[in-house]
Order: structure tokens, then sequence, then C-alpha cells
């Protein structure tokens, strides 16, 4: 049984899968441009004749142990290719762009009927500049100020992962993406946005972005607003102040003249007689006699007096005045 061919048979598959299994695992490397990565290689295989590394398919290098000679089938790689510690893992230094690919290394030896392999996939990756904020459309309504802010890399955009951090607030915020959507009020306490990238080999971050001086065109719409409202008030204001002024002026000028009208009459009530009448009608004095009878004229015992009366008052200090034209005449007769 042991040597029958179904035997063999068995031994056979179990071997090939056990090699596909290690030989079929990849391993994933990254690396930066200018820098050097390291391609790990470890065998079981105690006799190894020669190991062959290719890059997508194209031979890269070749190296025979126990002194054997090492041929790198291109020039350009001769200074970038070593095997550190004497081992059999490549490394690979100054790295390119171009060199992000599939490695494969396969090992030959007379002990396996196929050789052992390892499959590598490497990618290159940039050192990220400082990352550049570009603001949306903005709106600034009621002095609100509405926009987007877009964070990008000028070069070397592949797997980048952009985070977004918010301080300010009572706690400040990370979201996720290049778009960062944002509503600021003017009056309330500033805001700072920053944008970081990151990719598998560096990290970056952009300047700090302030809510207040992004937003200045809400305070100019609020402003102008302001403006709007005052250019509207101000005249209101104006004429509610002339109106008031000019009551003002009407209501003193009424007292000034009721003043004027009490001071006359309590100068008509201390000298009646001086004051002025409204027509110019004749008044008799007459002085009875104690016989109710007329006695005869006495031209020499006769007294004659005068009482004038004047037509109009035109100024109450100006009452000791009388005109010079007598205008009415009255007689007395003395016994």
């Amino acid at each position: 049984m042991a040597g029958s061919p179904t035997c063999f048979i068995l031994i056979y598959i179990l071997w090939q899968l056990t090699g596909s299994t290690a030989s079929g695992s990849v391993k994933e490397l990254v690396g930066s441009i200018d820098g050097a990565v390291t391609f790990p290689l470890k065998s079981e295989v105690k006799q190894v004749d020669s190991i062959v590394w290719t890059f997508n398919t194209t031979p890269l290098v070749t190296i025979q142990p126990e002194g054997g000679p090492m041929i790198v089938t291109q020039n350009r790689n001769k200074e970038r290719v070593d095997f550190p510690d004497g081992g059999y893992s490549l490394k690979l230094s100054k790295l390119k762009k171009n060199d992000s690919g599939i490695y494969n290394v396969e090992i030959y030896s007379s002990s396996l009927q196929d050789p052992f392999t390892r499959k590598y996939v490497l990618r290159v990756y940039e050192h990220l500049s400082k990352p550049k904020v570009t603001m949306g459309l903005q709106s600034n309504k009621n002095g609100t100020c509405v926009t987007n802010l877009t964070c990008c890399i000028e070069h070397g955009e592949e797997d980048v992962i952009y985070t977004w951090k918010v301080l300010g607030r009572a706690v400040n915020e990370s979201h996720n993406g290049s778009i960062l959507p944002i509503s600021w009020r003017w009056g309330e306490s500033d805001m700072t946005f920053i944008c970081i990238a990151r990719n598998p080999v560096s990290s970056n971050f952009s300047s700090p972005i302030f809510a207040r001086k992004l937003c200045e065109g809400a305070a100019d719409d609020s402003d102008s607003s302001m403006v709007l409202l005052c250019l509207l008030l101000v005249p209101l204001l104006l004429s509610l102040f002339v109106l008031g002024l000019f009551l003002w002026f009407l209501k003193r000028k009424t007292q000034e003249e009721s003043i004027e009208e009490k001071k006359r009459a309590d100068i008509c009530r201390e000298t009646p007689n001086i004051c002025p009448y409204s027509g110019e009608n004749t008044e008799y004095d007459t002085i009875p006699s104690t016989n109710r009878t007329i006695p005869m004229e006495d031209a020499a015992n006769t007294l004659y007096s005068t009482v004038e009366i004047p037509k109009k008052m035109e100024n109450p200090h100006s009452l000791l005045k009388m005109p010079d034209t007598p205008r009415l005449f009255a007689y007395e007769n003395v016994i």
C-alpha cells in the first residue's frame, strides 16, 4: 500500500496544495518617493540554486547563493538594489512613482519540482504638500454666512483621506471628507477650520481658516441693513423733532401772550382811569346840588374844569402821556 501509485498521487496533491498555499500569499508594501523599501523573504528551502526577482514580468535581479554572481538586468537599478545582512530579502532604494507595481520572487532548487514563489504589491506615494482650501458660493442673508469649503492636494491625490477639524465651539468637531459645509452667524464666537490630508506615508495640515475673516460679507450685509434702517429712521426722527420744536414754540408764544394779557388786566384793575375804552362815547359826570335847583350862572363864582380821555392806550409805560387836544369838556358849577 505504501508503494502503490495511489499513495504517491495523494502525496503529490498534498504537496501541491501546501506549495500553492505558501506561494499564493500576497504581501502589500508601501513606500515614499526617494525612500526605500525591503521585500522580506524567508524560505525553508535548504538547497537554493538561484533566486530571481521580477518586476511586472520584467527580470530585475538574479542571484546565486554561496558566492555566485548577482546579475542586475538594468544598469539604472545597480545602485538601488541591495540584499542586506547577506540574506535573500531585496531592498530597493531611491524609489520613484513608477516603481509601484507587482514584484515576484522565484526560488529554484533541485529538491523542488517547481520553484518556490512569493508575490508582493508595492505602492509608492508622494509626501503630501500643504492642502489648499477653496471656498464655494457664499450666501449672506440676515447676517448669516453659508458656504462650502473644499480641501484638495495639488499633486499626489492617490489614496488621500481628508478630515476637517472645527475649533471654537463648546465641543471640537471632526468631519470626514474633502467638503465641509459651514453656517456661521455674525456676532457668534469665532470658529477655526483646519483641513488634514493623509496618505499611507505622510500627512499635512492646511492653514487655519477663521469664520470671522471668511464671512466678512455677512458683516457687510448686516451693516447694509443697519444703514438702510438708519436712512429710513433719520428722516422720521428729524420730522418728529421739527414738529416737536414747532409745538414748543407755539405753546411758549401762547403762554407769553396769556401772561401779557394778565399783566394788562392787572394794570387796568389798579388804575382804571387810564385804561382805554372801546369807543369814543361821551360820558358826563353830574354833581347834584343840595336844594335840587339849578342856580343862576354867576360868571364871577363859576369854576371850569377839563377832563381829557385818551383814545387808546398803546403802552402801559406811557400812561402819563396825554394828548394835547381835548376830546371832551365838562363843567362844574361851584356855589
